[in-house]
């Protein structure tokens, strides 16, 4: 391709809308334009990186005994009313009527459309296994679209979907489906961790995350150096400590006057702040529950709202807390709470021994408080967020953290949809069993993304071989003459190989065709100046290196081609 007739606008500024890097350079390097907010229209670079991440999914996907289908984007009502999520996915469902004032959605995922599909087609147990997926736009109403493609209201998926028999049957698509993941991202040249996942509004009783590592991700990943123990920081847990051994003191009423927060409350007592129990008031589908936790600890809201099994979770407010103890925050407790307000306590909290809570009075707390004897306690759990630190959970090591960029997920959905939505087959003895389901998405232009955010420097992107738009761009320091002709030989013989490349043949400054080529962000530069001249060299400089090879002609074909099959060799 040659540069003067690419439609790839390069900008020397940033967007001022741009926060994350990846956004900052895929507009400035000419692969996206906005077209509104969360939405974005792929140039021609980005959509060749674009389609490179698909055929890889789509090789991978296919190799493992999946057929491609593709699926409406518009989904009626009814589909969804029957697995009873219209109402319960929120306000992230872009809802539509038609001119007959009948409702529709444009799809965020597929779940109630492949289930009825496979429904109205499946009747014996030996259509099964199954697995069926399609490359497509999904669209969420994102409250607050940001990050350019990595939190968008349009964006391109993967979604797949597995029918067994049964659980056995499973547990081998799921892993099937798992190894598959890992080839996709090790293919697209990605650093990535595999970490146990929350299910969200798709649901299921297992999942898995894959996480691109990048300081920019929004998740934290919570791992273990010294075992395979990975998880999202929604979900992770850590060993539990031994329970404290002290003699019980009698509950004692202090006073701290002006002291309401766990720090100035510990400071003031010399006491650590893991004596402390911190008491929190949420407000769960409107019903009011109490949290307890260890002062240094934070609550992780995930983890509550899953063991209430709740649609909506929020702190309650200022007047709630002060209607249900009588005392203004910074001096509740659950001591001597009455009413139905149910007690939540984390596992830490209930092994502690003479702790500090507060005495719902305004600047006094109590000491020698012992959960279970002094106020009741309704249920128990893992509700703090785990950090790093704290003790792995299987070897009991201490754990580390990153950050990471979820671009693919795998679900265990078991029978969540076919029972709501009457999906069976019938089995070999002629009784009707219910399908066994799993669902595994990929973002695919989270994934163009996440590349970005992981692979940069202060002159823009760094591509990985196996998706870069080009594998080369051949800058001649002249556009006439032997430099010239030299160049167009050189980009037809690469040409001629296979090799897909780009000769900046603009009217350009050397210097402004090199910043252009790290901005865009090719894996090799050639380039065809003075060294040809001189001694019949060309300059060879891969994007992530500092120093540059000078070869031959013949020399630099050879280390082109094997550059590139080093960077495209499947995983």
């Amino acid at each position: 391709m040659r540069f003067s007739q690419m439609f790839s606008p390069t900008l020397r500024e940033t967007p001022a809308e741009a926060e994350v890097i990846s956004h900052k350079l895929l507009v400035r390097a000419g692969f996206i334009r906005k077209s509104s907010a969360g939405i974005y229209s792929y140039l021609p670079l980005g959509q060749r990186v674009l389609k490179k991440i698909e055929t890889i999914v789509r090789q991978e996907m296919d190799g493992s005994g999946s057929q491609e289908i593709m699926m409406p984007i518009l989904q009626p009502a009814e589909l969804w009313l029957e697995s009873g999520r219209w109402y319960v996915y929120g306000g992230e469902l872009m809802r539509l009527k038609d001119r007959h004032d009948r409702d529709f959605c444009l799809g965020p995922t597929h779940e109630e459309l492949i289930t009825a599909l496979v429904r109205d087609e499946l009747n014996s147990w030996r259509q099964l296994p199954l697995r069926l997926y399609q490359i497509q736009n999904k669209y969420r109403d994102e409250r607050r679209p940001r990050f350019g493609l990595m939190r968008g209201r349009e964006f391109v998926m993967k979604d797949l979907y597995s029918f067994d028999r049964d659980e056995a049957g499973l547990d081998i698509s799921y892993q099937e489906m798992f190894d598959a993941y890992v080839r996709v991202f090790s293919r697209c040249g990605l650093d990535f961790r595999s970490v146990e996942a929350d299910s969200g509004a798709i649901g299921g009783s297992f999942t898995h995350e894959f996480m691109v590592l990048a300081e920019s991700g929004e998740a934290e990943i919570i791992y273990c150096s010294a075992c395979s123990y990975a998880a999202d920081g929604e979900i992770a847990a850590a060993k539990m400590p031994s329970p404290q051994e002290a003699e019980e003191g009698e509950i004692t009423l202090v006073a701290t006057p002006g002291q309401e927060t766990i720090q100035e409350v510990a400071a003031y007592l010399q006491i650590p702040e893991s004596s402390l129990i911190k008491t929190l008031f949420y407000k769960a589908d409107g019903k009011i529950v109490c949290v307890l936790l260890r002062g240094d600890r934070s609550l992780n809201e995930i983890k509550l709202k899953n063991t209430l099994n709740c649609f909506e979770l929020d702190m309650a407010d200022h007047q709630d807390v002060l209607k249900i103890t009588g005392c203004q925050p910074g001096y509740v407790s659950p001591i001597g709470l009455t009413g139905s307000i149910p007690v939540y306590a984390d596992d830490e909290v209930r092994l502690m021994v003479n702790g500090v809570a507060g005495a719902n009075q305004k600047d006094y707390h109590f000491k020698n408080v012992k959960p279970g004897r002094d106020f009741k306690i309704d249920a128990t759990g893992d509700f703090r967020q785990v950090q790093a630190g704290d003790a792995c959970p299987k070897c009991g090591k201490k754990l580390k953290s990153a950050r990471g960029i979820e671009a693919g997920q795998v679900f265990k959905l078991g029978t969540k949809y076919s029972e709501k939505m009457n999906l069976y087959y019938t089995d070999e003895n002629g009784e009707k069993q219910l399908v066994v389901m799993g669902c595994y998405g990929i973002g695919v232009s989270r994934t163009l993304a996440a590349a970005v955010e992981q692979n940069y420097d202060k002159d823009g992107i760094i591509w990985p071989i196996a998706i870069a738009p080009y594998h080369v761009v051949i800058v001649p320091t002249a556009t006439d003459g032997e430099i010239f002709q030299t160049a167009m030989d050189l980009y037809e013989k690469l040409l001629g190989s296979g090799v897909e490349t780009v000769i900046d043949d603009r009217d350009e400054r050397a210097g402004v065709k090199f910043k252009d080529a790290d901005l865009i962000g090719y894996p090799i530069r050639i380039t065809v100046g003075k060294k040809w001249t001189e001694a019949g060299q060309f300059e060879l400089k891969q994007r992530r290196e500092k120093e540059a090879e000078l070869l031959t002609p013949q020399a630099a074909i050879e280390r082109v081609l094997s550059l590139i099959a080093a960077g495209t060799t499947s995983a």
